[in-house]
């Protein structure tokens, strides 16, 4: 089973870019970020016709979260346990059933933070105190589980061209950081790293100076497994050819084969 993560940075404008990768890539299931739509907006029919099911948690404008998969769609939930007054779509959950296991599938688009300091940050870190709460709460289960999507942390100096760029930047700073380890301390697997060690290794490049051309980028789209996920795995691997694309999304997509 292939499950992917693609932060598109806005369907309508990467619908062209999503749909050709996905023709190529063939992955069983896809979990997105920034659709920057809302639910009646999402153009479905187009991943549908294309053997997916589709589940979304849209915001007109911004953010918003969505799953396609190959696999019938059980048990879908929106929204990051813990603060029910929290509007913003970054979060779905939904559970697929492969021939050996079934496979709780959470994805999340992580608040930036930025700019640091300020209520943005603070929101931030409240959110990742509820990230840590449900990924213990997703232990506790002791059903095979993946939290993927765009983190918006860089969790060392190695996932970063420049990590000296980055020093005072909400995806960079010792608190984010910190936060982060936490939840990979509960017991779960940073995929990427588990597969790959060594600087270079980009997920993210931005519009902005030649980022690409210059490869000046940083690694910020991860998937973290738990044990019975982890055991799992065989590989894990980020598609960076797809940047280089017409009309990319500053991200690319990541993903991980599981036999499950």
């Amino acid at each position: 089973m292939r499950i992917a993560s693609f932060n598109i940075n806005g369907i309508k404008a990467r619908v062209g870019a999503l749909t050709d990768w996905l023709d190529e890539s063939q992955p069983d299931v896809v979990l997105l970020q920034e659709i920057k739509s809302v639910d009646d907006g999402f153009p479905s029919e187009l991943f549908e016709d294309r053997g997916y099911n589709v589940a979304t948690h849209g915001q007109k404008g911004f953010n918003g979260v969505a799953i396609l998969s190959k696999l019938p769609l059980e048990d879908v939930t929106r929204g990051l346990p813990g603060d029910d007054s929290d509007e913003q779509a970054r979060w779905i959950e939904a559970t697929v059933v492969g021939d050996h296991s079934a496979v709780r599938l959470c994805g999340l688009y992580l608040p930036n933070g930025n700019p640091v300091p300020g209520p943005k940050y603070d929101y931030k870190l409240a959110w990742m105190q509820r990230l840590e709460a449900r990924a213990k709460a997703l232990l506790e289960a002791e059903m095979p589980a993946l939290m993927a999507g765009d983190y918006n942390v860089i969790p060392q100096p190695e996932d970063a061209a420049k990590p000296e760029s980055w020093t005072e930047d909400a995806l960079y700073l010792p608190q984010t950081r910190a936060a982060f380890r936490r939840i990979l301390n509960l017991g779960f697997t940073e995929a990427f790293r588990a597969r790959t060690n060594g600087p270079g290794h980009y997920s993210f490049w931005d519009y902005q100076a030649g980022a690409w051309n210059r490869n000046n980028g940083i690694r910020i789209d991860h998937f973290l497994l738990s044990p019975a996920c982890a055991d799992m795995m065989t590989d894990c691997q980020i598609d960076r050819d797809v940047r280089g694309r017409e009309k990319p999304s500053d991200h690319v997509p990541v993903w991980v084969e599981l036999v499950a």
